[in-house]
């Protein structure tokens, strides 16, 4: 981001980083929760795990966006007074996966309060969004006493009437027959025929690119608490801390190279279409996050001795899966033999894995710590291209791409 973009929309503010701060602890707990037992399933009930707490931070980071104001007590308070049931359902997070979620069901309840209240207490036009959140807030307590799984059926329905109203906007196709790729993203870049509708697309753009700065630290964090009961001249230590080092290095390197700015270009572009922010941010987002702590979780597996044989498939699923959520190797271009050469580098990176069969775990860090490098280097030249292609026009960037097919 520039500085000239950055003064076209409001700054981050501190409480929403401090409220950061204490949120990041809680998906912490997802990725410690892959690593006790590290197994595909624990994999599928982290992700479900961390849908919840992420849609919990999507609406935080909505309000804040839309009627926060960091000159305001009020908003302010709200955000700090949220903190409080976000630590105690930290606190919690592994119970759900013994099977014995109320705790943390309960405290999904009082953040969602908050958030009702906070909606309720602002703007008019905020007051719809406010009474969603308290139907939320009814669904969540009502789980706290309900038994398995109709626990995980009322959270999946909760989460799902929460997104009909806290960023779709007024630009959905109302065709019955499916729209045509074109068609879609003219409806996406449209500004919102309601300005109040608009979210801010610097704010939002710094807002999700700290919070991917958090989740990569917890890779940092991992890596370097993992091995601090190692011996000092343990190679494998030194190896696997250099390793996961070089591979958070990288995978910054392609959401702040290869992402972030296409991003928020995009939603500056349409105004703040919310319709384009839920795409891009709200659900584009949640697949490479989640990816970044089964990063860390195979990371941090490496380490342990025995190592599990899940460790390295961790790391490489996890990589390829972020390069996919990042669309770190999808360029402007179309033509059918790019598209096999990004299905190839996919497909290596994910058989990475299989030198866990004849390297030690830190050797193979090290090596998809290089592979990830050299993506890196490949993704910044393809999205540095992408980018002088969109120029100050989406749209028309957009229109040209099926007749480059077409060639």
């Amino acid at each position: 981001m520039t500085e000239e973009d950055a003064g076209d929309g409001k700054r981050v503010g501190w409480v929403e980083l401090y409220f950061d701060l204490v949120f990041v602890f809680a998906v912490g707990q997802v990725a410690h929760g892959m690593a006790v037992e590290p197994h595909w399933s624990r994999v599928g009930a982290a992700l479900g795990l961390f849908l919840t707490l992420w849609w919990t931070w999507i609406g935080f980071a909505v309000f804040y966006n839309r009627s926060g104001d960091d000159s305001r007590s009020a908003d302010r308070l709200f955000v700090l007074v949220g903190t409080i049931p976000c630590a105690i359902a930290a606190t919690r997070a592994h119970s759900v996966f013994d099977g014995h979620p109320a705790i943390f069901a309960a405290a999904l309840a009082a953040v969602r309060l908050i958030l009702a209240t906070a909606h309720l207490w602002g703007k008019s036009d905020q007051r719809r969004v406010g009474w969603g959140y308290a139907a939320s807030t009814v669904l969540f307590a009502v789980s706290a006493v309900l038994p398995l799984p109709w626990v995980f059926v009322l959270w999946g329905f909760a989460l799902f009437q929460e997104a009909g109203f806290l960023l779709l906007g007024d630009g959905r196709p109302r065709k019955r027959e499916r729209p045509s790729r074109a068609a879609r993203w003219r409806v996406l870049l449209t500004p919102p025929t309601d300005p109040n509708r608009a979210v801010d697309s610097a704010h939002l753009s710094e807002r999700f690119g700290l919070f991917m700065i958090l989740l990569l630290g917890e890779l940092v964090i991992t890596t370097g608490t993992a091995a601090l009961d190692r011996p000092s001249d343990d190679v494998g230590y030194w190896l696997t801390l250099v390793g996961g080092l070089v591979l958070a290095g990288a995978l910054w390197w392609v959401y702040f190279t290869s992402a972030a700015e296409i991003y928020e270009r995009m939603l500056s572009f349409s105004r703040g279409n919310p319709l384009l922010a839920y795409s891009l941010y709200a659900t584009g987002h949640l697949v490479p996050a989640f990816a970044l702590l089964l990063v860390a979780a195979g990371v941090n597996l490496s380490l342990q001795e025995p190592t599990p044989h899940t460790a390295a498939w961790f790391v490489t699923a996890g990589l390829t899966v972020y390069l996919l959520g990042t669309r770190a190797v999808a360029g402007g271009t179309r033509r059918w033999y790019v598209g096999l050469g990004r299905i190839a580098m996919l497909a290596g990176t994910v058989c990475l894995a299989f030198l866990g069969l004849v390297l030690p775990a830190p050797a193979v860090v090290v090596v998809i710590a290089v592979w990830a490098v050299g993506i890196a280097a490949v993704a910044g030249s393809i999205r540095h291209r992408a980018l002088d292609g969109l120029g100050d026009d989406p749209a028309e960037f957009l229109r040209r791409l099926p007749e480059e097919r077409a060639s």
